[in-house]
């Protein structure tokens, strides 16, 4: 059974909490103590039923506002499927947070009130779905019941989104007219509707095809442990641990480790006390060569025919996390994969206005802003461009002075 990991994103009260509550509730995906609590709590609808949202809202100051704040992670099951759910806020002050539970996601939900249509924050929040290469996304209009289930409604915000999704080159979007306050489409398709004739959102969620055309011929694994017992027993045993990124390797592959540039064939390949002949990504391995390479922590091990980009110099998209703004003043580390560099920025090519997605001249970075840098490393990076390999094509910036992750970034091109 496969997993399938997605989050929600939408204005502030246009239900993405509520409707997560209700995907678990019609599931019956909540616990006993859970489900307890729920009924006894004193915060309810206009109409007297259960508030759902308060299986997601789980900071004091999300129950007090009713707004969704922090990430909020749920896990269910059908017999088709595994689920992941991140409900992230709406707010514009929390993008960071958003973009943190987008960030492993392979399917996004994207919730329009039917009564306001797409807003400033449905513009944002598609934005950031395609600056992070997401490239399934569900529209769910929600509130159909507050505009009588019209279908001339319905068609006239989704061709007004399906212009927008044209203009930020959104591939897969499918739209759904769903009340998650009444639960129509959520869960069962709804007797209000019979003019649609799509599925509910969970049929879709759990048919929905979302594995990704791996790039195999991109095979990387950055080495995060070089094992060398050095016992009598395991006198010349000498491996190198790790986890796959992308593609798969074989025995008697030829690969190239960088960035020293040496070259080897692959032994063998050991998961635990098993030695496959292939490995693929996700797998944590531990990989032998035929030859003895001086390799450490932070190097990379790929494929031969297909090498990556390589420069330390390199353009990227930036979305700073920081309450501190941006210094290009001041030396950075730069995390990619197991990989630590020093880094300083050497150029804002532009920031931009997420509401209206114009590029803007910038001299600085603050809290949730997002835009395209030229960064300079210490060190040659061996990297792919996001929109290629995303598993070697994205690394985090932190603060050297804080330890404190204070921007994610997104490989776009070499500069120079």
């Amino acid at each position: 059974m496969n997993i399938l990991k997605f989050f929600t994103a939408g204005s502030v009260d246009d239900g993405k909490s509520t409707l997560i509550g209700r995907l678990l509730y019609d599931t019956d995906s909540i616990l006993v103590d859970q489900l307890e609590a729920l009924q006894a709590s004193n915060r309810k609808n206009d109409d007297g039923t259960i508030d759902l949202a308060i299986l997601t809202d789980g900071l004091r100051a999300e129950r007090e506002q009713g707004i969704t704040i922090d990430v909020a992670y749920k896990y269910f099951q059908t017999e088709k499927r595994k689920f992941i759910i991140a409900d992230t806020p709406g707010h514009i002050q929390y993008t960071r947070n958003m973009v943190t539970g987008a960030s492993t996601a392979k399917l996004a939900i994207i919730l329009i009130d039917a009564r306001n249509g797409v807003v400033e924050q449905t513009i944002r929040h598609s934005y950031l779905v395609s600056l992070l290469g997401i490239e399934h996304v569900v529209v769910c209009l929600n509130k159909m019941d507050m505009v009588g289930y019209s279908e001339t409604v319905f068609h006239a915000i989704t061709e007004k989104y399906k212009a927008l999704a044209a203009e930020l080159n959104l591939k897969e979007v499918t739209f759904i007219p769903v009340s998650a306050l009444k639960g129509d489409n959520v869960v069962n398709e709804s007797e209000h509707m019979q003019w649609y004739q799509g599925r509910s959102l969970l049929h879709f969620l759990e048919s929905v095809d979302v594995e990704d055309a791996l790039p195999y011929n991109l095979a990387r694994m950055p080495v995060q442990w070089v094992i060398r017992p050095q016992t009598d027993e395991l006198h010349d045993y000498r491996g190198y641990a790790g986890r796959i990124l992308s593609g798969s390797f074989n025995v008697n592959d030829r690969v190239t480790v960088l960035p020293s540039g040496h070259s080897s064939v692959i032994d063998r390949i050991e998961i635990f006390d098993q030695r496959p002949v292939e490995a693929f990504a996700g797998q944590s391995v531990t990989i032998h060569l035929k030859d003895n390479i001086d390799i450490s922590r932070g190097d990379v091990l790929v494929n031969s025919d297909h090498l990556p980009q390589r420069s330390q110099v390199i353009e990227a998209d930036l979305c700073w996390m920081d309450a501190r703004p941006l210094d290009d003043s001041i030396t950075y580390l730069l995390q990619h994969n197991s990989k630590i560099t020093k880094c300083k920025i050497r150029e804002i090519v532009y920031k931009v206005d997420i509401n209206t997605l114009e590029k803007q001249d910038a001299h600085d970075f603050k809290l949730n802003d997002i835009g395209r840098v030229v960064l300079k490393t210490a060190d040659e990076l061996p990297f792919d461009l996001y929109t290629e390999n995303k598993a070697n094509g994205a690394a985090i910036l932190v603060d050297s002075r804080t330890n404190l992750t204070v921007a994610a970034l997104m490989f776009r091109n070499v500069s120079y």
